[in-house]
């Protein structure tokens, strides 16, 4: 957990029965990432390292879990897109499969353009997140930002594809729309990211 003291921001280890502490189910879009409010109400925590010294742990973590997120949100990417472009092979509308339409194809291009383009950025990151090096900050936001509109525009393209079909809710497209969407807004969105990206290049 984190809690300002006097010295600033600092980080407390918490027992998952500590007495006082009070967890709350969160009803969420994307129903298969379970969230939950936490109150905590006279709970007693453990120091983690120095007092005050949380921030910067707290933000290299932060870096860690956006890289992390970005990294699935391109399995989501190239999930949907295989989704789409094998749909496109075998759905047949006025005789011919709908993949031959030029409307399909520039869609399943730019789609392919985007996840491969997320996927570098999101390789880049973990690189970065092994080596722990100096870029890992800037790479975060970059790889969290992109990979999240990537995912997000794939999803939605890839319902669009399916037709009639993809709009019902029972379809598995609609699964991967609902996390895309969760995943953007988790740990920050494109918008937070950029300017966060901006900041930390000094632009």
């Amino acid at each position: 957990m984190q809690a300002k003291t006097a010295a600033g921001t600092s980080l407390f280890a918490v027992a998952g029965d500590a007495a006082g502490l009070t967890k709350t189910a969160l009803s969420t879009m994307d129903q298969t990432r379970k969230q939950a409010k936490l109150d905590l109400d006279g709970v007693q925590g453990t120091l983690i390292g120095t007092d005050g010294g949380g921030w910067d742990i707290l933000q290299g973590m932060l870096d860690l879990a956006a890289v992390g997120l970005a990294a699935e949100q391109v399995g989501g990417a190239q999930m949907v897109l295989d989704m789409a472009v094998e749909y496109a092979k075998v759905r047949v509308q006025f005789g011919r499969p709908i993949g031959s339409f030029q409307a399909i194809k520039h869609k399943c291009a730019d789609m392919l353009l985007e996840v491969e383009s997320a996927k570098s950025a999101a390789y880049y990151g973990m690189w970065c997140a092994a080596e722990m090096n100096d870029e890992l900050a800037s790479t975060a936001s970059l790889a969290k930002a992109y990979c999240s509109e990537a995912y997000f525009h794939a999803a939605a393209e890839n319902i669009q594809i399916h037709g009639g079909i993809g709009f019902t809710w029972e379809h598995p497209a609609h699964l991967y729309f609902k996390r895309a969407k969760s995943s953007e807004l988790l740990f920050g969105d494109p918008t937070f990211h950029r300017e966060q990206l901006a900041q930390r290049i000094g632009i």
